[in-house]
């Protein structure tokens, strides 16, 4: 690179690392306190988490702040008439925007890991955290009041004491079984465990007696795990949060279950039209069989838009310098802040609205992911090819 070129790439990385940093910074304040305000964490927590917050917030403030860097930069460089005196001296302008592509490419790459791996690595770790405070207030709630219910799982536990490794000193246990049947568990001692992939909480008893009313029969369980239902806002881990060799491996085995689910369907049908059952065919029985393929179709459409999605918004970053660049060029004269308003504003309007609306047009089936997801960003090439233009015209 010529001396004018790492100039300006020098000034643009000072530039746009102040920036994502401030950024960054103020929204992962907003996503620490959201994640608190709706998990109850408390500031030990708060701080534990605040590390896996920002991977998650780096995706969305880097193509902004990359805009806002570029804009910065090249409105300054022609407000000061340097790229004027560069094309007097025979220099292309597209060399002077070279190392703004160059960054664009690179944070490009960087923003698709950030999303794919990091995310996901942020989601895990926080989750494990949260998993931490809950037994926590579920231990502290115990030591303090010696008995938790929860009315709407039907199980109640009460305990005479808890030791410091979180040991339960003769817990009883009260639940309801598969056939709605009351049961109580006495045991000598047990330990709590929380397993956030099954959303359960599970109970190792040791040297236990289980009785229900009206059987004189006890049952002895010298070892034994008793899970219970455990609340949780999802169940289900959103598309987002999954890498894409999960996402693959995920829509793979859904069409198998697809497939499996359509030959069973088919044998059910096949014999209810054997034994002359035709009012079956449009049975509950056969509506279930429908009713599952549509969830595992739509699952394999979110997931594969989700995929599309991903390489889309990524690459975002270099469409974001391929129109940010000439534009503030053109606009010289204008104060930076205007410029990046006048280029932002109908990006905001325009280009993430219909990466919504393709999104969802992906997810019904509609259009197709694989072309759909890059459409804003064919419109701002082509855009941004018009800018380019009138520069090196000009």
């Amino acid at each position: 690179m010529n001396l004018m070129q790492r100039y300006i790439l020098g000034e643009l990385l000072r530039v746009f690392a102040l920036l994502v940093v401030i950024l960054t910074v103020m929204l992962v304040f907003v996503g620490v306190l959201r994640e608190a305000a709706e998990r109850g964490l408390g500031f030990a927590q708060i701080v534990q988490i605040m590390p896996f917050i920002v991977p998650s917030m780096l995706p969305f403030t880097i193509p902004a702040t990359l805009l806002l860097t570029v804009t910065v930069v090249y409105g300054r460089l022609a407000g000061d008439l340097e790229v004027t005196a560069a094309k007097a001296a025979g220099i292309n302008p597209i060399s002077l925007l070279t190392p703004a592509f160059a960054l664009g490419f690179v944070l490009a790459i960087c923003s698709f890991g950030l999303t794919n791996y990091a995310i996901p690595w942020g989601i895990d770790n926080t989750e494990r955290i949260v998993t931490q405070a809950m037994e926590e207030i579920f231990l502290d709630m115990l030591s303090s009041q010696h008995y938790v219910s929860d009315p709407e799982n039907g199980y109640s536990i009460t305990v005479e004491d808890v030791t410091e490794n979180g040991i339960l000193k003769n817990p009883t246990f009260r639940y309801r079984n598969e056939s709605h049947d009351q049961v109580t568990m006495n045991a000598e001692m047990a330990r709590i465990h929380f397993d956030m992939e099954e959303k359960k909480v599970l109970l190792h008893l040791k040297r236990a007696r289980g009785s229900i009313p009206g059987q004189d029969a006890a049952a002895w369980l010298d070892d034994r795990v008793l899970p219970l239902p455990l609340d949780m806002a999802s169940s289900e881990r959103s598309a987002r949060n999954l890498t894409i060799d999960t996402m693959k491996t995920k829509m793979s085995e859904s069409k198998r279950n697809i497939a499996l689910n359509s030959l069973q369907r088919d044998q059910e049908a096949a014999m209810l039209l054997l034994t002359g059952n035709f009012q079956q065919l449009s049975g509950d029985r056969i509506l279930e069989y429908a009713s599952f393929e549509a969830s595992q179709q739509l699952d394999n459409r979110k997931m594969h838009t989700e995929i599309h999605n991903r390489y889309s918004m990524a690459a975002s970053c270099l469409f974001f310098v391929f129109l940010g660049g000439p534009f503030a060029v053109i606009q010289a004269r204008r104060q930076f802040i205007t410029s990046f308003i006048m280029c932002f504003l109908p990006i905001l309007l325009f280009y993430y609205p219909t990466m919504f609306l393709m999104a969802n047009f992906g997810k019904t089936a509609a259009v197709d992911p694989a072309w759909g997801m890059w459409v804003p960003n064919l419109i701002m090439g082509a855009v941004g090819i018009m800018m380019l233009r009138r520069v090196t015209r000009h």
